[in-house]
């Protein structure tokens, strides 16, 4: 009877001391809370929104492979450190101190990535009468290109087709033929004829218009983690869409197959229906009126003098 009275005394003990962390607990808590700002708030979501566009960007990548291995090495350097390891700890502790240039080299081709997405993140403001013009002729030109695209699959003919967007593709243009012509299947049809002049090229779009045929585009930056079965079209529409925002149409010369190249990344399979869909999405709707973070200032100046103007005219 004894021994189970000092149970029951050592465990009501144990509670009180549980109640009293969480009170404790719950104080600090309710403490950090009510000195919450709004900057605070502000500063928590724009941080969780940066780690989740990172984590987007490695996923499925070599850098996230490289980041799994330095963070194996951190543990252990804290394991190491914990047991007083002296050879482990100088050594990794050395590691540690020049490891920013070892990633700034390891990871230059994803940083180069990250920040050609930074510089071209779009922002959505208002439309005009020009863009209207604009978004009424791509969708004309991507009625044309889904069913020039069905044609040369039907015949097995390969094509190379680039929407270009906000970034200019100047350099590839420049190996290329300019043309500023009105799209149609027959000129498609004539440009990929196989053994003509620009059939081996990319035809690249502008506004809505054949810009230019007959361009090279670039090879792809992890060529070596591309599918061998792809040929160098697909490999080109791969590394056009690594450095731009550029969206590439494929049709495969030995099956026929339509495929779309975008930030990196080759879907396969489209239909006419699915490929006029998928194009709308991303030409017409999410880009109605876009401009880059450089082209911010400008739209704010025009705004601004806009309603100078209309006061003006008031007063």
């Amino acid at each position: 009877m004894r021994g189970r009275a000092e149970g029951e005394i050592e465990l009501l003990q144990y509670y009180e001391r549980a109640v009293e962390y969480l009170t404790e607990l719950s104080g600090r808590l309710l403490s950090i809370i009510s000195t919450i700002e709004i900057r605070d708030i502000i500063d928590m979501i724009v941080m969780a929104f940066i780690i989740y566009k990172g984590i987007k960007i490695i996923r499925e990548t070599k850098a996230q492979q490289l980041i799994t291995g330095i963070f194996i090495m951190l543990v252990v350097y804290l394991i190491s450190t914990l047991l007083k390891l002296k050879m482990m700890t100088f050594l990794f502790g050395n590691f540690f101190q020049v490891g920013l240039i070892a990633i700034i080299v390891v990871f230059q081709p994803e940083l180069r990535r990250v920040l050609e997405r930074v510089g071209r993140t779009n922002v959505k403001v208002f439309n005009s009468s020009s863009d209207e013009d604009i978004a009424q002729r791509w969708e004309q030109t991507i009625n044309i290109v889904a069913e020039a695209a069905s044609m040369l699959s039907d015949s097995t003919t390969g094509a190379l087709i680039v929407f270009e967007r906000q970034v200019h593709l100047g350099d590839q243009i420049a190996t290329g033929t300019i043309m500023d012509c009105i799209p149609s299947v027959a000129a498609f049809g004539t440009i990929f004829f196989p053994k003509t002049a620009l059939h081996d090229g990319a035809v690249i779009l502008r506004d809505g218009l054949i810009h230019a045929a007959g361009c090279f585009l670039p090879t792809p930056m992890k060529e070596e983690t591309i599918n061998k079965q792809l040929g160098s079209r697909h490999r080109a529409a791969i590394g056009m869409s690594e450095t731009s925002d550029a969206i590439i149409i494929v049709v495969s010369e030995e099956t026929g197959t339509i495929s779309v190249a975008e930030n990196g990344e080759l879907t396969r399979g489209y239909s006419k229906e699915k490929l006029i869909e998928y194009l709308r999405a991303k030409i017409i709707h999410d880009n109605s009126r876009e401009v880059n973070i450089t082209g911010i200032l400008k739209y704010g100046k025009e705004l601004i003098n806009g309603r100078k103007k209309g006061k003006s005219k008031e007063d």
